[in-house]
């Protein structure tokens, strides 16, 4: 169960991820848009991108998914107090306990690793 339970916990933790890069990709104005209101500044959309591609799949697939997952929680905590720190509104207040749970869910990974059925499990 507990093999199957990570790869499970892998998938579930990196589509949300996977899904914010794609609208990052595919929307790319809107997105620097957004970011200049919080004053981040554009330029750091591509980083963002290669960091949820690159942290998404290494958790994924199972590949240094202890890295990758350092490296989401590395977007994450600053995203959220950017992003998500306003509990005037609850909607952000939402936003910021999703990430916590994230967070959270990430550390596992980043602690017990990604399970046997994962690239780093088959070449332990």
């Amino acid at each position: 169960m507990e093999m199957v339970g990570l790869l499970a916990a892998r998938i579930c933790l990196t589509a949300i991820f996977i899904q914010s890069a794609l609208n990052k990709i595919l929307n790319p104005s809107g997105t620097q848009e957004f970011m200049s209101t919080k004053g981040v500044p554009e330029i750091l959309l591509i980083p963002t991108i290669i960091v949820l591609v690159a942290g998404s799949l290494s958790v994924l697939l199972g590949y240094k998914a202890r890295i990758g997952a350092w490296l989401l929680i590395g977007f994450l905590i600053p995203a959220t107090l950017i992003f998500h720190a306003n509990f005037g509104e609850p909607m952000q207040q939402v936003q910021f306990m999703k990430n916590l749970g994230l967070i959270g869910g990430l550390l596992t990974i980043a602690i017990v690793g990604s399970g046997s059925l994962s690239i780093d499990g088959k070449t332990a």
